[in-house]
């Protein structure tokens, strides 16, 4: 079977969506013979057991771009084109030619049609419905969630009603776990810094605990729009007697042991589809505390963190919590942490779950 999947970008500062299809392509390129189409980008991730081409994203090659992708369509002869991500009109492109050609589609939207999202310059996305997207996500196969909670709100619009969910997946056996829970007194925020990741109120809940948080060390890791970045840290010089870090994006083995080094992660997000650096950090043992804009229940059914209300007095109260716990207590939440990942979010199984879909689905 051939797959192609389509990725807006495969950029390291990007994370998330770039994040998963560099762990997908691992294992579901062991089972289908696999392309990646995407754009050039400044600092492409490496992407293994596939074939990567690249396409002209601008506007104003869309001529160009439609042209390229057609040659793609007529040399491959892919069984099945996987669109990752909507809102743009060169994935109705992609979707279109591919099922002029009788090719089955499929779109994840990895979060892309959860309310947060929708508020957020509403009349541009009212204007794509109109004019594209709701065609595109009608057409499609079958709409992928990757959190039951994204799966609701996608019904819920009527677009289209074969909605599957298949998590995001971690690459548990490569991600070593942490050898001691002895506390550091160091608490991690690893992501991109942008406005919906929360950082302003986590920011508010820091400076409520100061007195708690004398001899804590706070480090924020990710990048973001220069301009936000400065405004994060005029905010933090106004905030005494906190040890609040800046480390900018952190990568390889150094973002690993962060993880492994901090005694709690926190990521207080609007919303999030999934939400990799959770995983990730559950994935090294070390407990986490998100809102409920995540789609990670899964922290309070497996004790292994808090999953909370998005406001302060909540993520206060969680925070307070964690502190006040012995090493053995943070052990305790930390592998049940890795056992949850272990359990569910392998992508291996992910890769499974998506080719049992493209074979239940082929004619």
């Amino acid at each position: 079977m051939k797959v192609i999947h389509f990725v807006t970008a495969i950029d390291r500062s990007l994370g998330g969506v770039s994040m998963y299809m560099q762990l997908l392509t691992k294992e579901l390129g062991k089972i289908v013979d696999l392309i990646v189409v995407t754009r050039p980008t400044q600092n492409p991730l490496l992407l293994e057991n596939c074939k990567v081409i690249y396409l002209p994203l601008p506007v104003s090659q869309l001529g160009n771009f439609r042209k390229q992708w057609i040659d793609i369509l007529e040399e491959e002869h892919p069984d099945v084109v996987h669109i990752n991500g909507i809102w743009m009109i060169q994935t109705w492109i992609i979707q279109r030619e591919a099922l002029k050609r009788g090719i089955r589609t499929y779109i994840t939207l990895h979060g892309m049609l959860e309310p947060w999202i929708l508020n957020r310059h509403p009349l541009k996305k009212k204007f794509a419905l109109f004019l594209f997207q709701k065609k595109a996500l009608k057409s499609a196969t079958a709409l992928i969630a990757t959190a039951d909670s994204e799966k609701e709100n996608i019904l819920q619009l009527g677009y289209n009603m074969n909605v599957i969910t298949i998590p995001n997946g971690v690459d548990v056996a490569n991600v070593g776990v942490k050898k001691g829970w002895k506390i550091n007194k160091r608490i991690l925020y690893m992501s991109r810094l942008h406005q919906k990741k929360g950082i302003e109120l986590l920011l508010e809940v820091l400076e409520d605990l100061k007195d708690r948080l004398r001899n804590y060390e706070v480090i924020i890791a990710g990048e973001g729009e220069s301009v936000y970045v400065a405004s994060l840290k005029k905010r933090v010089g106004q905030i005494d007697l906190v040890n609040i870090v800046f480390v900018g994006g952190v990568y390889g083995e150094s973002k690993w042991e962060l993880y492994r080094n901090s005694d709690f992660f926190i990521l207080p997000s609007y919303s999030e589809n999934f939400g990799y650096v959770i995983a990730e950090s559950l994935a090294c043992g070390t407990p986490v505390i998100t809102t409920q804009g995540t789609p990670w229940r899964d922290l309070e059914t497996y004790h292994c963190g808090c999953w909370v209300r998005r406001d302060k007095d909540s993520l206060k109260q969680a925070v307070s919590r964690l502190l006040s716990l012995s090493d053995d207590e943070l052990k305790k939440l930390g592998s049940n942490g890795r056992k949850l990942v272990e359990e569910k979010y392998s992508t291996k199984s992910v890769a499974v779950s998506l080719y049992n879909m493209y074979l239940q689905d082929k004619v």
